[in-house]
């Protein structure tokens, strides 16, 4: 696949793919971040995957930038070849609705449809997990079902809790921090995403991984909590 290398400042090169969000050009930019870090090539310090494009940080003390964009056209982008045993499917439990989920109830009745069926239609499919952003760990995530596409709320919160999980338009994503947000919020996980207190794996999830979502009880909910607390809960994980 086609892409257009641009300067970003002194230190890094963005790689522009066909700019739409779709699963096709989403899996060149990881093929071609995957590539790119196989290589090992001297000056390269950091790839950062992005919807339809990749941002790539260097050190123009140990690598040139038309060097360094010559190399990347002659990567291959295609996903044929990519090692896909690192593309994993996490599980996470959700309680949906409530305190946890106080737009749960007007996202469905934007749509004419039952809460449950919400909740059914949120957790009927895996979403692919295009990038990271906003804040460390909070996961975009694509394939949320045209039936519960919904306006952002007009008024953002001053502060949304860690682990919310949102609908903003034709997404759906976790916060992983608690911060301000105008993303619709139906639910609820207590699995941490960002663990700074972790330094060899801070981040939970990867660019290129998926995520499917399973409703849990209240009682299930605080169970995995306390497990959470006693660092005795993993979400499961298992091959895509």
């Amino acid at each position: 696949m086609e892409f257009t290398c641009y300067p970003a400042g002194d230190r890094a090169v963005t790689v522009k793919f066909k700019q739409e969000i779709s699963d096709d050009v989403n899996r060149n930019v990881i093929a071609l971040a995957k590539r790119l870090e196989e290589k090992t090539i001297a000056g390269v310090e950091e790839c950062v995957p992005a919807y339809a494009s990749l941002l790539v940080y260097y050190n123009p003390m140990q690598l040139g930038y038309a060097e360094l964009v010559e190399t990347l056209h002659q990567l291959d982008t295609t996903v044929d070849g990519v090692s896909d045993e690192k593309t994993r499917v996490f599980e996470i439990p959700v309680l949906y609705g409530g305190k946890e989920g106080p737009d749960l109830e007007d996202v469905a009745d934007y749509h004419g449809l039952t809460t449950d069926d919400v909740i059914r239609l949120h957790c009927g499919r895996k979403y692919r997990i295009y990038m990271l952003g906003f804040t460390p760990g909070f996961p975009y995530l694509g394939g949320l079902d045209p039936r519960l596409h919904t306006p952002r709320l007009e008024t953002p919160r001053t502060r949304i809790p860690a682990g919310s999980i949102g609908i903003a338009g034709n997404q759906t994503g976790i916060y992983s921090l608690s911060t301000p947000g105008g993303w619709r919020l139906i639910g609820h996980t207590p699995v941490p995403l960002f663990t700074p207190e972790n330094p060899e794996n801070p981040v939970l999830l990867n660019a290129g991984d998926y995520i499917r979502f399973v409703p849990v009880s209240r009682t299930e909910y605080e169970r995995i909590s306390e497990e959470i607390k006693d660092n005795r809960y993993s979400p499961r994980v298992s091959d895509a």
